[in-house]
């Protein structure tokens, strides 16, 4: 199955910048991060309000080739981060509770009908995720809350296509997991969500934006996954500066040592959009 990914969309985008000019390692991202989704580059903390967590994000996505002419824009790029779920405690200590690693490939496509720009991502990724020191109690000896360690590895296809309308972008989304452990979680997940950025500064320095993301996923069965955001973005609106948001989450929890864990909680949280 990977194979048959692989050669698919190598001939397709080999086709397709073959007829185009190519520019290397080009500026910005063609497709950029989807705001409240919870699977995206991000560089930034995430301070939960309702209870002793926060989380460390630090990867990036970037484009490696980038082709097509005034219309249609095609490329091709690479994901790579970490999204790790620590404790507070006193001194400024934050021990690392559990990680997760992604990395992969992404394709991107968008183009200009009237007053529309429609587009779609493509990501072939690989995650792994692993319990840390900070789980362990070493008065004990013993792994917190009687959790241990466990296998939880998934290479996933992810198909994400959007439309835009000025700065409100809607899109829906389909992964297939064709690999995963533990072997009974579902192969399919399921996304709908939009986000919004309003057009104007607000008091000259920053946009406000919200955004919303369903994601219907398939454990051992079918649940939902609600993300909302709220923020200001200070920067470009499409391309870099900083954002400050509040997050609601509820749902599976998105750490893979935890993902038949029930979450529901509120934060705030920083990020540097690269």
């Amino acid at each position: 199955m990977k194979k048959i990914f692989l050669f698919l969309f190598v001939s397709l985008f080999s086709t397709v910048f073959a007829q185009s000019k190519i520019e290397f390692f080009p500026s910005g991202l063609t497709i950029q991060p989807f705001a409240a989704n919870t699977l995206e580059p991000r560089l930034g903390f995430v301070f939960h309000t309702t209870e002793n967590q926060l989380t460390l994000n630090i990867g990036n996505s970037f484009d490696i080739l980038r082709g097509g002419d005034s219309i249609s824009t095609y490329s091709f790029g690479a994901d790579m981060f970490t999204y790790t779920r620590l404790s507070k405690e006193g001194e400024f200590h934050f021990p690392v509770d559990a990680v997760d690693y992604l990395f992969g490939v992404n394709f991107g496509y968008k183009t200009y009908l009237k007053n529309f720009e429609l587009g779609a991502r493509v990501r072939i990724s690989h995650i792994s995720a692993h319990l840390v020191d900070g789980h362990f109690d070493n008065t004990l000896d013993v792994w917190k809350d009687s959790h241990n360690p466990r296998v939880f590895s998934r290479e996933f296809l992810e198909v994400m296509p959007y439309a835009r309308f000025n700065s409100l972008r809607v899109y829906a989304g389909l992964t297939y997991l064709f690999h995963v452990d533990p072997v009974s979680i579902g192969k399919d997940n399921y996304q709908v969500g939009f986000d919004f950025y309003l057009p104007v500064k607000l008091y000259g320095i920053a946009y406000p934006y919200i955004g919303y993301d369903f994601k219907l996923i398939h454990n051992d069965s079918y649940s939902g996954n609600n993300s909302i955001v709220a923020g200001l973005k200070f920067g470009s609106i499409f391309g870099k500066g900083v954002s400050l948001y509040y997050q609601y989450y509820s749902g599976n929890s998105i750490h893979g040592e935890y993902f038949d864990y029930k979450v529901d909680y509120s934060a705030i949280g920083i990020n540097l959009d690269l």
